[in-house]
């Protein structure tokens, strides 16, 4: 039988938080899993250390793994505590949009880490909270006949589900098979259609040789990198009197009191977006999104100048000194930052901050899984200049389930917000291998396989000499 003295001690033991030793820990592996479907395709991130503890990131939607791999031998052996230092060590290896994918999934690891070993959740390390619950806007797809009546139904069943800020698509996709509603070089949108339908046909067909897939994927991409400014499209009168219908066809069923963002204008020149903006302005829109590249702060500025409704931008710039041009030029009222894209956690606070400093308000983009999700809601919950998050994943019944995280909610989303975690690092607890692994990409399969290829690749790679 044990003793009083024995019971009080193992009575004090049980309330006693027994972390890592934070400045003993090391970084001592990093593995990956690639998963489809949720909304898109994802590749998870692990990073081990000597001390049992593992820290979770994730490379941005559609990213290639490798830009995470190539980091492993510039961190084996590092304490993941030490975040700045690191990332200043791999920040070089990023780039803009999905290149910057894996600096972002394992500077985001290394937080998750360091609140695990210290014991506290990320938000807090980024200087406390400014909101318990973070407000999600819902990006929605149409099945069906996509018209204005049927994406308006379609956003009302969102709001039923308590979402209070919403977003929708619209642009030349929507017209583009309706005579008279666009001009552009004769025979130009027949043959960008054949490449895209060509392509994703070929995928499907088990019999096709590597060298003719290569060849088509090739084709599309030359025709889907072409800027805006330089495709040669215009929208007809036609044209804009549709998509201006939609628009009102969409508030007629929802209303003006919701916010109600728009993306994916298609590549069209900044004239024709000035045209379609001006007839939209009057349908109380929150923004208008990514109308052209983000690159081209003078068509933002003359953009700006053009129409009322807010303009927002964001989600393929990498690093905080990027954001700056668009901000200083006053060419956008929303920066709309991946944290998958910008370098991860620290950085997109950083953005936050500068962005509040000239007056602009701070959305987050987001289309990934539970990790990428909760890495923003700690970003979202830490900058003051917080307008709402993204969320793609409503109708991914299994999003939820890839985490195990007791001590965080169930569902994640409540209502349309997600209420910010308090437990140590992201709030997760471990990953649900059973069901990643019923979701792993066909293309890329492995469940955490080992990476020691990865682990000797060093050079003399500095940016100076």
């Amino acid at each position: 039988m044990a003793t009083k003295k024995e019971e009080t001690y193992e009575s004090t033991l049980a309330h006693v938080n027994t972390f890592s030793s934070p400045s003993e820990l090391r970084i001592t592996d990093i593995r990956f899993a690639d998963i489809v479907g949720a909304p898109m395709h994802c590749s998870l991130i692990k990073v081990y250390t000597n001390q049992g503890l593992v820290g979770f990131g994730e490379v941005r939607d559609g990213a290639d793994k490798v830009y995470a791999q190539m980091l492993k031998p510039r961190l084996l052996g590092e304490n993941p505590c030490n975040i700045d230092k690191l990332f200043r060590r791999i920040k070089q290896f990023g780039g803009h949009a999905r290149q910057g994918g894996g600096v972002s999934g394992i500077e985001i690891a290394l937080w998750d880490l360091a609140g695990k070993a210290y014991g506290i959740p990320i938000y807090q390390m980024l200087g406390g909270k400014f909101r318990d619950k973070i407000r999600m806007y819902c990006d929605t797809d149409v099945d069906g006949k996509d018209t204005g009546t049927a994406m308006g139904k379609a956003l009302k069943k969102r709001m039923e589900k308590g979402f209070t800020f919403l977003k929708m698509d619209l642009g030349i996709g929507q017209i583009i098979d309706e005579p008279g509603t666009l001009s552009a070089p004769l025979g130009f949108l027949e043959e960008w259609r054949a490449a895209n339908r060509e392509y994703w046909q070929a995928r499907r067909n088990p019999n096709i040789s590597a060298d003719e897939l290569r060849r088509l994927k090739n084709r599309q991409y030359e025709y889907n990198n072409i800027a805006h400014p330089f495709t040669g499209i215009h929208v007809t009168e036609k044209g804009l009197d549709m998509l201006e219908q939609y628009v009102a066809e969409v508030r007629a069923e929802i209303g003006y009191e919701v916010p109600l963002a728009i993306d994916h204008f298609g590549h069209i020149g900044v004239e024709d977006c000035i045209k379609l903006g001006r007839r939209i302005d009057k349908y109380n829109l929150a923004w208008m999104e990514d109308m052209i590249p983000w690159q081209y702060t003078h068509q933002w500025k003359r953009l700006a100048a053009a129409v009322s409704t807010p303009l927002c931008t964001g989600e393929d710039i990498y690093l905080k000194e990027n954001f700056k041009p668009l901000l200083e030029s006053g060419a956008v009222s929303i920066i709309h930052p991946d944290v998958l894209t910008t370098g991860g956690i620290l950085e997109t606070k950083k953005i936050g901050d500068m962005a509040q400093d000239y007056g602009v308000a701070m959305a987050i983009h987001m289309a990934e899984s539970p990790i990428a999700c909760l890495a923003a809601v700690h970003v979202a919950a830490a900058t003051e200049n917080f307008l709402a998050l993204e969320f793609h994943s409503v109708d991914v019944p299994w999003w939820d389930d890839l985490i195990i995280a007791p001590k965080l909610p169930k569902p994640l989303l409540q209502n349309g917000f997600i209420h910010v975690p308090d437990a140590p690092g992201l709030g997760i607890e471990e990953l649900n291998d059973e069901v990643i692994a019923r979701h792993l990409h066909p293309e890329v399969p492995g469940l955490w396989e080992p990476t020691d290829e990865w682990n000797h690749y060093v050079g003399n790679d500095r940016l100076w000499s």
